[in-house]
């Protein structure tokens, strides 16, 4: 693939004559993120960086706007009961399940002038369902049991489950049949044969304002506008999507004019926020919004030592997520106590929290048998050392920090952790991904409002060879009790009665801690003066899925 220059900059001197104006247009917008995407396939795999980007070239037929409102987007309406486009049934096997008709938009077609159909709808479904594909979320490809095509544009999808939520079908991302058709041929090689990853830059891969045009693997992404766009025209000829996976380096990029933007959703973190804002903030927009972000360490279970709650919960005992708070965020980043944020209208206060207390951390090392031995470090009646292993991003500086941080607490109660990180794109594609952490990962969740959390929490959702690394329980945890409440919660829909499973699975999820909670993010959107349009939106859909609506301010 072609490499290029990312020009920035491009404001010129206009001509001397009267009337001109001061200043030409900018075409370019040149914006910094602090990962590469591991792929470009919308299915497989789930990282913020790719979706940031796909998200300019692509849109899905479901999703929540700035206002976490449900809407359409790749479809006409959301399907309703009231009106008759939405249809409760009974399953084959007599359980409650739905049928839901959608209209495709009639003007959405593919980069190359081919018409968006249902056939591309079915072929979705068949790659989605397939054991082998290894999606990154097959659950709702795995609950469609037909699809009836009516025309090129509406189609019935039937679902087993009768869920509160029927209306959003957010995780659908659509593929074009007629180029991705022959790469499925082997479905346990379609990961790696997918055009997506053969031939980015084929413009039938795109439905987007804009389309990607050139990559550079670990580099930058460049896209321009898609002549087959529908919607407003958008502003800029290029947008470069730059990765710079060093923080600092960042920050640099962008004081230098390499960079024009800093991406709230993948760029600094708070503290370096607030940091940069101090000294340079007068040159751009800074924009701060909370979110639904977790900032978290999953625990491999499978380890001996962490399949011991009480191991777990010495854990966090054994952290002060307070002082973290305080110390680098200036409080603005909540500790958390669980995976559900406070912003979320179903959160629970009344679960279990683990304040800092590092001698009830020793208490209960002790009850799992791991005493003080050689050197401060605890062991077990084999004399083997309690050492785990840490690893996050590489590059990151604030999580690096926070790893030393937790490094020295957890040496104050005997535990030894070795820390080792390694770049976004092999982390989160290989590492987390596969569960190849042999203790513990650092990282975010990043949900939207009300998000049940099966592909994190449910059994049915650990990623495995046999079913192609689908799913997003990465600590593989099992609980039968978690099971049956995140089942519930799913189609009890009586308001009471579903706020009380969700105060159940988020006390469940304290109990028993399958990750280590550390605390809720906010972004820092790092703007430069003269950019309008961009509207954070505090959830897993970023702000790149209304680029149409960016533009530069003027004066005129």
């Amino acid at each position: 693939m072609r490499i290029i220059s990312a020009l920035v900059g491009l404001a010129l001197l206009a001509a001397a004559a009267p009337g001109a104006p001061a200043m030409a247009a900018r075409d370019q917008l040149v914006i910094g993120i602090s990962q590469f995407p591991g792929n470009f396939n919308p299915n497989i795999d789930s990282m913020m960086a790719k979706s940031y980007v796909l998200a300019m070239a692509r849109r899905p037929f479901t999703a929540y706007d700035a206002d976490w409102k449900l809407i359409c987007m790749l479809c006409t309406e959301l399907p309703d009961i009231a009106k008759g486009t939405a249809m409760p049934e009974k399953t084959a096997d007599g359980k409650d399940g739905i049928a839901l008709t959608y209209t495709i938009r009639p003007d959405a077609v593919w980069g190359d002038g081919t018409p968006v159909t249902t056939k591309d709808v079915v072929f979705t479904w068949e790659v989605g369902r397939h054991p082998k594909t290894g999606v990154a979320s097959s659950e709702l490809y795995e609950r469609i049991t037909a699809i009836d095509a009516t025309d090129d544009k509406t189609f019935t999808m039937h679902v087993n489950k009768r869920t509160c939520d029927y209306q959003g079908i957010n995780d659908f991302d659509v593929l074009p049949a007629h180029i991705e058709a022959p790469n499925f041929a082997d479905p346990a090689e379609y990961k790696n044969r997918s055009a997506y990853e053969t031939d980015t830059t084929n413009p039938a891969l795109w439905f987007g304002p804009y389309r990607v045009t050139e990559v550079s693997l670990g580099s930058h992404i460049v896209l321009e506008p898609n002549p087959t766009w529908w919607g407003a025209k958008p502003h800029f000829r290029r947008i470069v999507v730059k990765a710079v996976g060093n923080t600092a380096a960042l920050t640099a990029n962008l004081l230098s004019g390499d960079v024009d933007m800093i991406a709230g959703e993948l760029g600094l973190t708070l503290d370096q926020a607030l940091a940069f804002e101090k000294r340079h903030g007068d040159k751009f927009e800074m924009l701060y919004k909370s979110g639904l972000i977790y900032e978290h360490i999953d625990l491999n279970l499978d380890n001996p030592a962490l399949a011991d709650r009480r191991v777990r919960r010495a854990l966090v005992h054994a952290i002060d997520r307070d002082a973290i708070s305080q110390q680098l965020f200036e409080g603005k980043q909540p500790p958390a106590h669980g995976q559900t944020n406070p912003l979320d209208r179903v959160y629970f206060d009344g679960i279990p929290k683990y304040a800092h207390d590092p001698k009830q951390a020793a208490a209960l090392l002790d009850e799992a048998g791991w005493k003080a031995g050689a050197g401060g470090i605890r062991q077990n009646e084999k004399g083997e050392p309690l050492r785990l292993e840490i690893m996050t991003t590489a590059g990151n500086k604030t999580r690096e920090l926070v790893q030393q941080v937790l490094q020295s607490q957890w040496r104050q109660v005997g535990i030894d952790v070795r820390i080792r990180n390694e770049p976004a794109r092999v982390f989160f594609g290989e590492t987390v991904a596969k569960r190849k952490f042999t203790a513990m990962a650092m990282f975010a969740w990043i949900s939207s409002p009300e998000n049940i959390p099966r592909s994190t929490l449910h059994s049915d959702e650990i990623p495995t060879e046999d079913n192609g690394w689908s799913g997003q329980n990465n600590t593989g945890f099992r609980n039968a009790e978690m099971d049956k409440v995140i089942d519930d919660m799913e189609v009890v829909c009586e308001k009471d009665a579903n706020q009380a499973l969700w105060y159940r699975m988020q006390t469940l999820y304290a109990e028993e801690l399958p990750a280590i909670p550390l605390y809720f993010r906010a972004n820092a959107f790092i703007l430069p003066k003269w950019l309008k349009g961009v509207t954070p939106t505090g959830h897993q859909y970023p702000t790149t899925l209304w680029v149409e609506n960016w533009a530069e301010e003027r004066e005129v």
